[in-house]
Order: structure tokens, then C-alpha cells, then sequence
């Protein structure tokens, strides 16, 4: 009988407590650690945007980079939405240098996975990001 109480414990109290934690309240919120964040806020593209370039990321976007799995127009998972770059506020305040480490890194408590060195290399990546840039003059 205690081991049923303790299970009923766990799965009423503790799991649920440790799922809301591991998502972010605020949609805005920068996923990178804040250690980090003015340094990746400096970053730059090292890449220029070009039509190829930007063609290369919908491409990747679309194909090997799996990116369009959760961040395809309308999609809704479970827990935590992907980031809506069609968003001009999330546009404005996100760097460059904040979504390359999110696809080197993954983003913590949600289920973004690392890109970047699993799927598509560094400059393939920058190419995403100018792609994902093109979101917001699209709607």
C-alpha cells in the first residue's frame, strides 16, 4: 500500500511541478543561457544574405535540417509551441547569434534538438537563419 502512495504521489505532485518548470512561461524569453546572451546578441551572420543563400536555407529549412517538422505553418505540439517566425516582435528581438546557438545547442526545456553538427553543418545553418529572417515580410 505505500508504494501505491508514493506513486500517487509522484505522478499528482512532483512530475507535473517538473513539467511546467522545464518550459518557458514567456514566448519571448531568450533561450540561450544569460551568461551568454550580449556576446551572441553581438554576433553576426558571417554569411551576406543573397537570394542563393537564402534559397539554400528553404531548402534545408524544408529537407535535411527537419526544420519545417515543427516550425510549418500551424503546427502545434504538445507542451511547448515552436517559435512562430512569422512573429515580427520575436524577429526584432531575437539576434542572429542567439538562433545559431539554439542550432548548435538545442533549446533547454523544450524539444528543440541541436542541428548544427547532427544533420547540417555551420554555414548551412546561417543559411537557415537568413531564410527564417525572410518570415516576416511573408505574411
Amino acid at each position: 500500500m505505500r508504494i501505491v502512495i508514493t506513486c500517487y504521489c509522484l505522478v499528482v505532485f512532483i512530475l507535473p511541478s517538473a513539467n511546467v518548470n522545464a518550459f518557458h512561461d514567456d514566448i519571448y524569453q531568450p533561450r540561450v543561457p544569460l551568461e551568454l546572451l550580449e556576446e551572441l546578441q553581438d554576433m553576426d551572420n558571417p554569411y551576406p544574405a543573397s537570394p542563393e543563400r537564402i534559397e539554400l536555407g528553404k531548402e534545408i529549412f524544408f529537407g535535411k535540417g527537419l526544420c519545417v517538422t515543427c516550425h510549418g505553418k500551424g503546427v502545434k505540439l504538445p507542451g511547448h509551441s515552436p517559435r512562430d517566425f512569422t512573429d515580427k516582435k520575436w524577429q526584432e528581438i531575437r539576434t542572429d547569434g542567439e538562433m545559431m546557438w539554439v542550432l548548435r545547442n538545442g533549446s533547454p526545456g523544450t524539444g528543440m534538438p541541436v542541428r548544427v553538427g547532427k544533420g547540417i553543418n555551420e554555414e548551412e545553418g546561417w543559411s537557415v537563419i537568413h531564410y527564417i529572417r525572410t518570415f516576416v515580410n511573408a505574411e
